[in-house]
């Protein structure tokens, strides 16, 4: 299981959402939230593949994260 942290005050959960509807057919995707992070946790066949899908999913929300700006 690969475990990437996003922080709440920079992505918006929207951008977040939205990457994990959009990878949700590589792995299985679990996402949480502390009151500083939104949590994903990915698992996928491999290790290798899911620091693979992990990796696509977290530059994919950045993506839109730059593309619709941080939070308000």
């Amino acid at each position: 299981m690969k475990e990437l942290r996003f922080h709440r005050e920079l992505y918006p959960g929207e951008a977040v959402d939205s990457a994990l509807r959009t990878f949700e057919g590589w792995a299985e995707l679990r996402r949480e939230q502390t009151p500083t992070h939104w949590i994903v946790r990915v698992t996928a066949r491999s290790a290798a593949a899911e620091r693979k899908i992990a990796g696509e999913l977290a530059n994919f929300a950045l993506g839109l994260t730059v593309r619709r700006g941080p939070p308000a």
